[in-house]
């Protein structure tokens, strides 16, 4: 669906200072933000959004790519240098880095680090640039009981796949469609939920509701945690020698298993480079011939888990770009960002800005050399911002994010939706809510119903007869959903009984 227009249109893009410098910026902006303690990509990217609002498309599109390309990475110095993990794709480095911190290895930690996130990102997002066109195509083909099919199997996967109890993650589903549903109702454009209000009247706004959930919290959280250590000596900490070319040449199976395993991780909504990282974790340490020192002090170790959740990046947007599904917290923010800027992600946005999507993916490519040649220079400077105090923090944060809600529209009610959402962020985080289905189904209500309107429109009474006959992809796509649900429930009540025989 490329056409030889669209690659030369996108290689003139790429190629341009301000895009490049663009990339530059959002890869120094992400290691910095997300290396510092309380951030957390989705954070820095919801509050460092508003940014690109006053960039060209294209530019705008390049500095979030190297925001979340340097932020996934920045996780890891944190992890590594204060055994504290900048954002949860770190969960696996933070098994060996502080070990190898301790027996005098930390630069090897930090160049293995940046090394293998660079290797398993660049991995896939070519694989992404080979799928994405394909996946496209057959979604084009696919008619509207499939893709509600679909849309509705993203939100089971998410309250499947979420932090919190079964209950818990479907009760948040069921809120974010609740909340989606404020506004007009997409297909008759009729008034509903907004009680005479007026601020509700075009519905709630995704750039606030996002800065309240994820920035509030954290910013509380600064506020009335434990101050860091201001550790004497981290460059000290990062002394030792580098890491050889032979030490790195060594894990290039675990890399390439990691990377493999991350990709394919990464085209399922909901998945995430945190469970990525553990699984490509757990896969290198069972595959191991050195299985005993992982946890103890492996650089394989934390190959396994970077290159994992690294390789996670490219293939989120294929879901995001081909169904407008964002496969995590980080793509439903740059959902946002895409809509900001006038893009819609969906079957059509590839075969009507085919240019500015593959010059996206190119930049994607050219962002894993700048994260390689930036998170080298940087790692000095970062390894003593770690360390910062969160009480100088919280201040900085609030007022950024502050100011990126309100310049989403520019109406001073966003303000009032980033507090609410603030007040209801921090009640999530007090007992232990998983936003992440919320937002997927919040995100996904609207095709959802636009979908299923015009398949009961097609159907004309008979929906079981049309999903079985004219859609058997729908029918099986529904059939897999209530066969995992069942699945899922069956063992938990087993569990349950397992519990009380044992009591």
């Amino acid at each position: 669906m490329f056409s030889p227009e669209d690659f030369v249109a996108a290689l003139s893009i790429v190629g341009q200072w301000s895009v490049v410098a663009a990339l530059a910026a959002g890869v120094s902006l992400g290691i910095v933000a997300v290396a510092l303690p309380g951030s957390t990509t989705a954070t820095a990217m919801a509050v460092i959004l508003p940014v690109s609002f006053f960039m060209d498309v294209q530019t705008g599109l390049a500095f979030l790519v190297g925001l979340y390309k340097g932020g996934i990475y920045g996780g890891s110095i944190p992890a590594i240098l204060i055994a504290t993990p900048g954002t949860g794709a770190a969960v696996a480095t933070i098994l060996d880095g502080p070990e190898l911190v301790r027996a005098g290895k930390g630069r090897k930690a930090l160049d293995m680090a940046l090394y293998s996130s660079v290797a398993g990102d660049t991995a896939s997002d070519l694989v992404t640039v080979m799928l994405i066109v394909p996946i496209s195509i057959l979604v084009l083909l696919a008619g509207p009981a499939d893709l509600a099919a679909v849309l509705l199997a993203a939100i089971v996967i998410a309250v499947l796949a979420g932090s919190g109890s079964l209950l818990r993650n479907g009760i948040m589903a069921l809120l974010g469609l609740l909340l989606a549903t404020v506004g007009h109702d997409p297909i008759g454009y009729t008034p509903r939920l907004t009680f005479g209000i007026d601020i509700l009247e075009n519905g709630i706004p995704l750039l606030p509701m996002l800065v309240g959930l994820f920035a509030v919290p954290e910013i509380v959280r600064l506020l009335s945690g434990n101050r860091v250590d201001d550790t004497a000596g981290l460059a000290s900490k990062r002394a030792g020698p580098a890491l050889a070319w032979r030490e790195f040449w060594n894990v290039r199976k675990t890399l390439a298993r990691s990377a493999a395993l991350g990709t394919v991780l990464g085209m399922i909504p909901g998945v995430g480079q945190p469970v990525a990282a553990l699984l490509g974790y757990n896969v290198a340490r069972r595959l191991s011939v050195e299985p005993g020192q992982f946890g103890r002090g492996s650089l394989e170790g934390i190959a396994a888990g970077e290159a994992a959740n690294n390789a996670v990046n490219g293939p989120t947007l294929v879901p995001l770009l081909t169904l407008g599904i964002p496969g995590d917290k980080i793509t439903a923010v740059m959902l946002g960002a895409f809509v900001a800027h006038g893009l819609r992600p969906g079957p059509q946005l590839i075969e009507q800005e085919g240019a500015v999507i593959l010059a996206l993916l190119l930049a994607m490519i050219l962002a894993n050399a700048v994260l390689l040649l930036l998170g080298k220079i940087l790692l000095p400077v970062v390894s003593r911002l770690v360390a910062m105090p969160r009480e100088y923090l919280a201040p900085l944060v609030l007022v950024v994010a502050a100011t990126g809600a309100f310049l989403y529209r520019s109406e001073s009610s966003d303000l009032y939706f980033m507090a609410a959402f603030g007040l209801a962020g921090i009640y999530f985080k007090r007992f232990d809510f998983d936003v992440s289905p919320m937002i997927l189904a919040f995100i996904l209500c609207e095709g959802l119903e636009y979908a299923t309107g015009q398949t009961l429109n097609l159907a004309r009474g008979r929906e079981f007869d049309y999903l079985f006959r004219s859609n058997p992809g729908a029918f099986v796509v529904l059939a897999l959903c209530l066969a995992v649900i069942a699945v899922v429930i069956y063992r938990k009540i087993s569990a349950l009984r397992n519990d009380d025989s044992c009591s």
